[in-house]
């Protein structure tokens, strides 16, 4: 019960954290004059990663490296399953060209490298700061293709998505500043109940950070593409998933295995034949009538149930 409490305490802090750190840095951002879209693919989908970061980084730290793996493995197959499926069973999501020409191809190309790096054993500091290069790489041709490519009505998604933006710098610091402070102290407290959790139940870490950890983490995810669908925004939905899952690969990954080679002794065949499907699977539903049809929400869905199936026997 005391690990419990942990998780769903660590867990609140966390999105809490996140919320504040995300709303400040939107804020921030806009008063540089960066671009709405550019906003919307790099720092809104980066901060509602910040719970997986704090959480990987945590675990990695402590040489949790099943947790920290586990919850970034964990958060993609749940972002694409649970959270697009949901996504499209509540509208069509429309997917603009930029996302099928270049981000849905990226995170494909992303996702079979890490699929390569971890079918050796471990990712080693190499090719952790392989990862991490990659990130640079990619968020630099993101500015560049946003700039110079946006169409307008997709501009306007974006603005209208965007939290409304503090009345003063010192405001926008001060929710970054408190928003990380907790972030962090949440994570804390969900690697330790999570840890704790997975002993109790006689599973190892990896399992716990797949599914219940994954989850919670995802929360920021899940509450800004269903907002986004709600409002048909659907560039926003699809955007922020993609842009996610491509940075827990590359960044979170690539940092916890600089900080300390993660290895995945406990990640199976299962794990890592649901992360590459669920990267694969977006260019042929994009690319038919560029739209996520409810149908093919609902085969996400289906597919993640058969997922937590083989993984919880």
């Amino acid at each position: 019960m005391t690990s419990v409490l942990w998780i769903l305490v660590g867990l609140a802090l966390a999105y809490c954290g996140a919320e504040a750190f995300i709303r400040g840095a939107v804020s921030l951002s806009r008063r540089f004059g960066i671009p709405p879209l550019v906003v919307g693919l790099t720092v809104i989908a980066w901060g509602t990663s910040s719970p997986e970061l704090a959480v990987s980084v945590k675990a990695a730290l402590n040489a949790n490296s099943g947790m920290s793996l586990g919850n970034v493995l964990g958060s993609n197959i749940f972002n694409v399953g649970i959270i697009l499926g949901l996504t499209a069973l509540t509208l069509p999501l429309r997917v603009k060209l930029q996302l099928i020409r270049f981000d849905i191809p990226t995170l494909a190309v992303i996702t079979l490298l890490a699929f390569g790096a971890l079918y050796d054993s471990q990712v080693s500091r190499t090719e952790g700061v392989l990862l991490l290069t990659t990130f640079v790489v990619y968020s630099a041709a993101t500015f560049y293709f946003a700039k110079k490519e946006s169409p307008q009505e997709v501009v306007k998604e974006f603005v209208d998505a965007e939290p409304r933006r503090f009345r003063s710098v010192g405001v926008d610091l001060l929710c970054i500043g408190a928003g990380l402070a907790v972030l962090v102290y949440g994570a804390d407290l969900l690697v330790r109940g999570a840890v704790t959790l997975a002993r109790a139940l006689g599973v190892t870490e990896a399992v716990i950070g797949l599914t219940v950890v994954a989850a919670g983490t995802s929360l920021p995810e899940l509450v800004s593409s269903l907002v986004a669908a709600k409002r048909k925004e659907p560039d926003v939905a699809v955007g922020t998933i993609v842009g996610s899952n491509i940075f827990n690969i590359t960044f979170i990954l690539g940092l916890s295995s600089t900080i300390t080679p993660v290895s995945q002794s406990e990640i199976g065949k299962v794990e890592l034949g649901a992360l590459l499907i669920s990267a694969v699977v977006l260019i042929p539903m994009a690319w038919t009538g560029f739209v996520l049809m409810r149908w093919e929400g609902a085969v996400l869905l289906a597919g993640y149930g058969v997922y937590v199936a083989l993984l919880w026997p």
